[in-house]
């Protein structure tokens, strides 16, 4: 085809010019969208808050940043909150209430001593520890009191969840439900300032602590009464916590069986309460299993009922396709036995067996996340079943969950029992599904940091079954979780399920070989380490991830590993490196930044061996006239430390040496005449022999060069090789120019043109000038033992405007001890 006629098949026409078949192969363009097909890409959640004085900007990406804050942009100061604001609070951290049909409400049976006792209790401000074994109903007695106690303190009550939480995730809870401070985590000065002032009754439940940790906690809220509610496995509290112990015990004969009556909303038959009372023998009357038995109950009427009284909705669908129907009998009685005594004691495999198929999905996701129950709103995704939502109901029912904060749990006990019953199989994988559906949920920017918050304990949960995984695959998943998981967490203020989710990842990606997400991790734990004031941890971290970023040459992660690195050092106090102070004088607050004074030039440390080991040997071309304040500032002054004096102290020899070389090569070339056009360039023969001793500098041989002074001579000798002002090295008196005061440049031209060696002195000499004496400073004080004496020039030569410097005054000290008004500038 033509490149410049272009055919119809080109824009999507046939031969015929029909474009049917090229609007099936493109769909029309969205205008809506920015480009054929492509979305827009995700955006990174980055979330500045602040972390006691410190500005902390959570960033998945690179790695979080933290630096002070900023003048004018410190947080408000925490206010608290209203009776209304708190109500709203508490109703929002409530557990939700499962879908299907409602849950029936059990009343408190026989527990008004108990009630009255820890309410009277409460009133006078004592703390009270609640003890009682799992299953007694610590919870549903800790709600009765709660509500008892609403009006007792000017902050009202407070409702904790203690399950996997430390002392320090509970004094920031209790902070943040009695004051209002969005994006603000209070140092430890400043929460318990506003703790040792907050007044409320604190309602704490499944505690799992004790000793010098719940001291800790009782000593930082002096105005707050707790009522703690703990199994009898938890440490006891110190022998000066002066709290109040009540022992929870379980229910009696009767009113167990009253309870299973409420359960299965009807009077038991007297086979049915003689199995009770075997029960209450078995269980020492824990309510948890009279709930669970009646549940027992009403699933045998279900089963034993006539499929054909339920409408086209019934219930029965949700039998197992192995259980076999139930027969109906001539007097309408229930063929289904009861259950044995060993089944109502461990109920759990039981009660599952006769659910639906998505409740028993959701209960191996439960076995697999060690008990943690995921919200209802993961569960269709999870299980695959859209109405897998409404399985939560019916486990709530059966008494198979135990609501734990926001969300639920397994109740005691049922996780052991439904591993017993092989519901532990394929753990592994299921949790891996659990951690692929948080990792994308998690990192959605829609999703706010509250809301993974309130599934932490789930998402570490997937992550501890992952990462000991026998494959790189399981590992992989678990940091990719950890890794959509932890700014979250961050951003949401949970600081111990971000720490904990770190750890996680860190080891996660070490076993999967990741070194970039394993070098992340290290940084944010270097940064949390630097927020909680653990400065020895964060420099260890921080330091960890800058070697292993550079390694990979990440260059935006390894500076801001750098920037965190020097915010440690910075708050450690640490020694300042590279600081040196002046002879006498005082370390400044940063070397690193300070300069000489004005006019003060750099001291440059000449290495050499010396008798004394703490004595420094300085060669300074120029020194300063001595302060009038005394050995601080004075002439002898060094600033080692200061990098950027040395380095410029560096540049200036270097540069004078070049300036020399080319001075000196520029006098030395004897091809065009120099100076003025009236100069003779005849060679004059002296008298004398061929060749001429070299002399030491300090002898002259016409004796008009000054000798060096005594005090020069100790460091001349101690800098023989050090070059001078001009960048050469010094020659002997005898072969150059300086050692006679009228000595011009043109002296130290090499001889004619006419074969003579540049290695040798020229024979003749020219006679010096007659021009006004100008001593000269010798560049050193001796000569470099490889240096060859330049051989005198053969006619005289006057001095070189162009090359010639300009004289002025000064005091110079250097080894060779000359000084004058004419001497000429030292350069460093």
């Amino acid at each position: 085809m033509d490149p410049i006629h272009r055919g119809p098949e080109e824009f999507g026409h046939d031969g015929n010019g029909f474009a049917e078949e090229a609007g099936r192969r493109r769909p029309s363009r969205d205008p809506l969208t920015p480009d054929f097909g492509q979305q827009t890409p995700q955006q990174a959640r980055i979330v500045p808050l602040m972390a006691g004085d410190l500005l902390l900007t959570v960033n998945p990406v690179d790695g979080s940043e933290v630096e002070p804050c900023p003048p004018g942009e410190q947080p408000a100061a925490p206010v608290r909150r209203t009776p209304a604001e708190r109500a709203e609070r508490e109703r929002a951290a409530a557990p939700p209430v499962p879908p299907g049909p409602p849950v029936p409400r059990l009343p408190l049976l026989r527990r008004e001593d108990e009630r009255q006792r820890l309410t009277r209790l409460l009133a006078r401000g004592r703390s009270v520890r609640l003890t009682g074994p799992a299953g007694s109903g610590r919870t549903a007695l800790l709600n009765v009191v709660a509500a008892d106690c609403a009006e007792l303190a000017p902050d009202g009550v407070v409702r904790l969840n203690g399950h996997k939480r430390t002392v320090t995730d509970l004094l920031h809870g209790l902070f943040e439900a009695v004051h209002d401070a969005p994006l603000h985590r209070p140092d430890r000065e400043l929460l318990l300032e506003k703790l040792r002032s907050t007044g409320a009754v604190v309602v704490l439940d499944d505690l799992e602590f004790g000793g010098a940790a719940l001291d800790e906690l009782l000593d930082a809220t002096p105005e707050c009464a707790f009522l703690l509610a703990a199994t009898p496995d938890v440490a006891a509290p110190g022998p000066d916590s002066h709290l109040e112990e009540v022992f929870l015990a379980g229910l009696d004969r009767a009113a167990s069986v009253d309870l299973m009556e409420r359960v299965v909303e009807r009077k038991l038959t007297e086979e049915e309460a003689g199995w009770a009372g075997d029960l209450w023998f078995e269980s020492e009357g824990l309510p948890l299993r009279f709930v669970q038995a009646g549940a027992l109950l009403r699933q045998r009427d279900l089963l034993s009922t006539d499929p054909t009284a339920y409408d086209e909705y019934g219930y029965l669908e949700n039998r197992p396709a192995g259980e076999p129907p139930a027969p109906d009998d001539a007097d309408g009685s229930a063929s289904v036995p009861l259950p044995s005594l060993g089944e109502g004691a461990a109920p759990a495999a039981l009660l599952a067996s006769r659910l639906s198929e998505a409740a028993r999905d959701t209960l191996r996701f439960a076995v697999a996340l060690g008990g943690e129950v995921p919200h209802q709103a993961h569960l269709p995704a999870l299980v695959g079943d859209t109405h897998a939502d409404a399985a939560l109901g019916e486990l709530a029912g059966c008494g198979l969950l135990s609501a734990a904060g926001s969300r639920y749990r397994l109740a005691a006990g049922v996780l052991a029992q439904l591993e017993a019953a092989g519901y532990g199989e394929g753990v592994t994988d299921r949790a891996r599904t659990v951690a692929q559906h948080y990792a994308w949920w998690a990192g959605h920017p829609s999703v706010t940091p509250a809301r993974v918050v309130a599934e932490a304990d789930a998402i570490i949960a997937a992550m501890a079954q992952l990462v000991p995984g026998d494959g790189a695959g399981q590992t992989s998943v678990a940091v990719l979780l950890a890794g959509s998981a932890s700014p979250a967490f961050a951003a949401g203020l949970h600081w111990s399920a971000w720490e904990r989710s770190l750890r996680l990842g860190q080891e996660a990606g070490r076993i999967a070989g990741e070194v970039a997400e394993e070098a992340y991790f290290h940084h944010e734990l270097g940064v949390l380490a630097l927020c909680t004031g653990q400065l020895d941890r964060a420099r260890a971290e921080l330091e960890t991830s800058i070697s292993m970023r550079g390694a990979l040459a990440d260059k935006s992660g390894a500076v801001a590993g750098r920037r965190a690195l020097a915010l440690v050092e910075d708050r450690s106090g640490g020694p300042v490196v590279g600081g040196v102070t002046a002879v006498g004088g005082e370390i400044p607050p940063n070397p690193l930044l300070a300069s000489p004074p004005r006019g003060v030039p750099a001291a440059i440390p000449v290495s050499v061996p010396r008798p004394y080991s703490d004595e420094t040997v300085v060669v300074s071309a120029r020194s300063a006239p001595p302060a009038s304040g005394g050995a601080e500032g004075g002439r002898f002054a060094i600033l080692r430390g200061a990098r950027r004096n040395v380095v410029a102290a560096g540049a200036g020899v270097l540069l004078a040496g070049v300036l020399g070389t080319v001075v000196t090569l520029g006098l030395t070339s004897n091809s065009e005449p120099q100076g003025d056009p009236g100069a003779s360039t005849d060679q004059s023969v002296t008298e004398g022999g061929d060749t001429e001793e070299e002399l030491p500098a300090q002898e002259p041989t016409d004796g008009t060069t000054p000798s060096a002074g005594a005090s020069g001579s100790a460091s001349a000798s101690a800098s023989s090789s050090t070059p001078g002002p001009s960048g050469s090295e010094s020659v002997p008196a005898g072969g150059s120019g300086a050692s006679s005061p009228g000595a011009t440049a043109s002296e130290t031209t090499p001889s004619s043109p006419g074969g003579s060696s540049p290695d040798k002195p020229s024979p003749t000499r020219t006679k010096p000038t007659p021009t006004k004496p100008t001593p000269t400073k010798s560049d050193s004080p001796t000569s470099s033992p490889s240096s060859t004496p330049p051989e005198p020039s053969d006619s005289p030569t006057p001095t070189d405007p162009e090359t010639t410097e300009p004289s002025d005054p000064d005091t110079s000290d250097s080894a060779s001890g000359t000084s004058g008004p004419d001497a000429s500038p030292s350069v460093v």
